[in-house]
């Protein structure tokens, strides 16, 4: 009896001790160094940065300024050359000049004033020189 007592109330303190013990911490909890990195806390609205994405309307500012580059073009070429038949097609910029002219000086006229205009990357020709022959 004398040994069943303290081998007893060891088992129990042993028992307890076990059972006090907290739980093992998971990686975020804890302290020291780690590899992870710590978590900040949140910014208020009035601190965030809003990313706003304009893919879907880039077409329609593309497509609209090329028709007001082709419109800008056609009513300053007809000031200069008036009477002229010869057409402009615009693809991004780049400016085919199709048609007939009077003249080759014509063309070259049209050509050159058309290169000036702000916007305008390359200047194609496709006009032919057509005169005009009366009987």
């Amino acid at each position: 009896m004398k040994k069943l007592i303290p081998f007893l109330v060891s088992g129990v303190l042993v028992a307890g001790m076990v059972g006090c013990q907290e739980a093992p911490k998971t990686g975020s909890e804890t302290t020291g160094t780690s590899s992870t990195t710590p978590v900040l806390p949140a910014k208020p609205a009035s601190d965030t940065t809003r990313i706003i994405d304009n893919s879907t309307a880039t077409p329609t500012t593309t497509s609209k300024s090329t028709t007001d580059l082709k419109t800008e073009i056609s009513k300053k070429l007809k000031t200069v050359l008036p009477g002229n038949k010869l057409e402009i097609t615009n693809k991004d910029g780049e400016i085919i000049l199709k048609g007939t002219a009077t003249s080759q000086k014509e063309i070259t006229q049209a050509e050159t004033f058309i290169k000036a205009i702000p916007g305008v990357k390359s200047v194609k020709l496709e006009a032919i020189v057509k005169t005009d022959k009366k009987p």
